[in-house]
């Protein structure tokens, strides 16, 4: 995200923040990822850079550097 693919980040919350400046936080991951919700252990599709569990409404963020991951995948919390 203009970094190159070296930027880092230390939480899932400043991954969304990123997304959100960038513009691409709904847009769509190139391949879906299949993720468990940390915080109730659902079971959920992610289809764009930013989403939300279904269940409990936390919110996840994951670089477009590194959508083909699903380990690259953060919780950013409830609120961002």
């Amino acid at each position: 995200m203009h970094d190159g693919c070296s930027g880092s980040f230390s939480s899932g919350a400043d991954i969304v923040r990123k997304l959100r400046a960038m513009g691409f936080n709904t847009q769509t991951v190139p391949t879906q990822l299949h993720i468990t919700c940390e915080g109730c252990n659902s079971a959920f599709t992610m289809e764009t850079f930013e989403s939300t569990c279904p269940e409990c409404g936390l919110i996840y963020g994951v670089t477009p550097c590194h959508a083909h991951d699903p380990a690259a995948v953060l919780c950013a919390g409830p609120k961002v």
